[in-house]
């Protein structure tokens, strides 16, 4: 009994520091680029942190990333994410529009006209296919003070909910997912989790509704994470882990390991 109110009250607790918290905004861009058009691509990640670092000192954005993606044998998978945090939905809804972009560009480079920003912005989306733009809102998180940094690793836990269950699978997340996440970072085997629902209305042909993020310091972090067992999960629990994990299809899995962020 001491076990589920101990579990009852660290999910409480989770949610309620989540309603204190400053509620964050993600746009998701999951990018293929040409081939032999990688080292142009990363050239253009330092362009493209300067122009971002614009849109944080403006205070529109809270951050930037830009992140690898391990791709295994998949010859259509995704090489790169960038993630840009906001705080206010309607700026996120502008900032990718590319008279925004062109503006922060102006700031970054003074020295450079906007016929030349112009050409540099065009060029680096030739080398790429945008494949996916989420707009995301993040609704559970973690209570930590993990800072990223160059070298943080990551999954992208893509997930559809079953349609009419988006409140299930959302209350498993929260009382029975987050203390397991919360109970791995107390045992220095994870950094950080977040659950993200999508911005904008989905249809049933929506190919994903939501997303999770697991954050870990380093590939040891990851392995032995992988690893745990949760000795405190009593028959009770695990029966509504397994409800929780129908309540939704995992779409899709990346790993991803952080290569440049402005904060």
């Amino acid at each position: 009994m001491k076990k589920f109110i101990s579990i009852g009250l660290l999910a409480f607790l989770i949610c309620h520091s989540l309603v204190a918290q400053e509620r964050r905004y993600l746009v998701f861009e999951f990018i293929r680029v040409d081939a032999g058009k990688t080292v142009d691509y990363l050239e253009y990640k330092d362009f493209l942190a300067k122009v971002y670092g614009q849109a944080v000192k403006k205070g529109d954005i809270q951050g930037w990333d830009l992140w690898s993606m391990k791709t295994g044998s998949d010859p259509d998978a995704y090489q790169f994410a960038t993630i840009t945090y906001y705080s206010d939905p309607v700026k996120m809804m502008d900032g990718t529009e590319p008279e925004i972009l062109i503006k922060y560009a102006q700031q970054a480079f003074p020295q450079m006209q906007e016929s030349q920003l112009l050409q540099r912005l065009k060029a680096a989306a030739d080398d790429r296919d945008l494949a996916i733009r989420s707009y995301m809102v993040e609704i559970a998180r973690t209570n930590d003070q993990y800072h990223f940094k160059p070298g943080t690793l990551a999954s992208f836990d893509l997930m559809k909910a079953v349609e009419g269950n988006f409140e299930e699978y959302e209350m498993a997340e929260r009382e029975v997912f987050l203390p397991i996440h919360q109970r791995k970072i107390s045992a220095n085997l994870m950094e950080h989790w977040c659950l993200l629902r999508t911005a904008l209305p989905t249809g049933s042909q929506a190919n994903s509704t939501h997303m999770t993020m697991n954050v870990y310091k380093d590939y040891l972090q990851f392995f032995n994470s992988m690893e745990y067992e949760d000795i405190e999960m009593s028959d009770r629990i695990r029966q509504k882990v397994e409800k929780g994990l129908k309540s939704r299809d995992q779409k899709w899995v990346y790993l991803a390991t952080l290569e440049t962020m402005v904060r």
